[in-house]
């Protein structure tokens, strides 16, 4: 099995290649862990996601101030500043731009547990708008929306995913998009089956677990070229 890297800027940089290979990250997405008290790592605005290395990484404040690194951050740096700030619980964020489940947004569709992965999720609010959280006060709102959830989702734009650290992140990131994809597919021939409160509390139980979310980290990783790991 390959050297877990996840908790360093080159563990972050293959995390982001690995989820634009799947599709979850395009040209413009972008994901961070938390450093410290008063700053995070994250890839630059102007790298290119499909081939991000560690040199792509780099460090800024809460204030979206760079303490470490050349380039300069996604303008959508907000997003992670505010919700670190807002949530002690929360060591890495993902922003990604996932076809089925932003299709859901668009069409006024609710997201909902259609298999066991996508109810650890939970409840997964709909921020209502479309437009970049590229300010401080959008980036409050959005963490306002997240609430004490496990994701949000933004309108006709995309996701947010966060967790207490990039294993658990990535794993949820690839849940939600799997369970999105199963539940527009059952709605082109009919309405889905959704887990009881029950069933999903169970899946919570059961499939919350470190091994489970490395267990995703390696089925996604090993579809990565073998040049790009």
């Amino acid at each position: 099995m390959a050297e877990f890297t996840l908790d360093t800027p080159a563990g972050l940089a293959e995390a982001i290649r690995i989820l634009t290979q799947a599709g979850a990250i395009d040209h413009s997405g972008h994901g961070s862990r938390r450093r410290d008290s008063h700053s995070c790592l994250i890839n630059s605005g102007a790298s290119v996601r499909a081939t991000l290395t560690e040199a792509d990484i780099v460090a800024i404040d809460w204030q979206g101030q760079l303490v470490d690194g050349g380039p300069r951050p996604p303008l959508e740096f907000p997003i992670h500043t505010a919700i670190y700030q807002a949530r002690p619980d929360v060591g890495a964020i993902l922003h990604t731009h996932p076809r089925w489940s932003t299709l859901l947004t668009m069409v006024g569709k609710p997201y909902r547990a259609v298999f066991g992965q996508g109810a650890l999720l939970g409840e997964v609010p709909v921020f209502d708008s479309p437009l970049s959280v590229n300010t401080e006060a959008r980036g409050r709102e959005l963490a306002a929306a997240l609430g004490d959830g496990h994701a949000v989702l933004l309108k006709s734009h995309g996701a947010v995913i966060v967790g207490a650290d990039l294993l658990e992140c990535f794993a949820l990131t690839v849940y939600l998009e799997e369970n999105a994809w199963r539940q527009y597919q059952a709605l082109q021939i009919g309405e889905p089956y959704v887990l009881s409160e029950d069933e999903q509390k169970a899946c919570r139980q059961r499939l919350w677990s470190a091994g489970l979310f490395r267990k995703a980290w390696e089925h996604y990783r090993a579809m990565l070229p073998a040049a790009a790991r």
